[in-house]
């Protein structure tokens, strides 16, 4: 049975995070189509991963016969993450937008597992893993919309998932979800509902979907 990669990075718990609500939506949807399938799920805002350090980064590079006590003690944890991004045969990302960029927390955990010559480049060992991106926003940033050109998110995700890691992206995007807290926005609430449902839509669809896909090619 396939095994979903699930990684969180909201601050806040489901109840009031809109990439929480919705990748528990696609997990469920999961669930119900892989019952014997198993899930790995990292929830990178309560237990951080660390953040890439000289002795992780260095030892990457080297020689793991030359490496010091130091570099494979700080290797050993990059090869961890390494290794269930690897096992997993789809992906699932909450990424909700913060100061028009993605959690610190989801930043460590890319770092950490993007590794030239193994996961990264031409012969990547995660080519072609298929991975779910929810990126939700607090505002729009679509185009056409005067805030297009801050939409770093999908655009930084997009080009680095794709490019260095070699995955199949797709994105599920709930937005203006700061519509019912923020009295100026508040004309904008039927169609952050809207988005929402949609989104949830999308996740419960693109899951099947894919678990679908995925059992056929077993």
């Amino acid at each position: 049975m396939a095994t979903l990669l699930h990684l969180d990075s909201s601050l806040f718990p489901e109840s009031a995070s809109a990439s929480r609500a919705v990748t528990a939506a696609f997990r469920t949807a999961w669930e119900a189509q892989h019952p014997e399938g198993t899930v790995l799920y990292r929830d990178l805002s309560a237990n951080p991963v660390p953040h890439l350090d000289g002795l992780a980064a260095s030892a990457g590079f080297a020689d793991p016969a030359t490496h010091s006590p130091e570099q494979a003690a700080a290797f050993a944890e990059r090869v961890v993450l390494i290794e269930e991004l690897e096992r997993a045969d789809a992906l699932l990302i909450g990424a909700p937008m913060y100061n028009f960029s993605i959690p610190s927390t989801l930043k460590a955990w890319l770092d950490q597992v993007i590794l030239v010559g193994r996961t990264a480049g031409p012969t990547s060992s995660t080519k072609g893993k298929p991975v779910t991106v929810v990126a939700s926003r607090g505002g729009s940033y679509a185009p056409g919309t005067p805030r297009e050109s801050f939409e770093y998110v999908q655009n930084y995700l997009g080009d680095l998932l794709s490019e260095m890691l070699g995955l199949d992206v797709d994105f599920i995007v709930p937005e203006l979800t700061l519509a019912r807290t923020a009295p100026a926005m508040a004309e904008l609430i039927p169609l952050a509902d809207a988005s929402r449902e949609k989104a949830l839509e999308d996740a419960a669809t693109k899951a099947k979907s894919l678990a679908a896909r995925l059992i056929s090619a077993a």
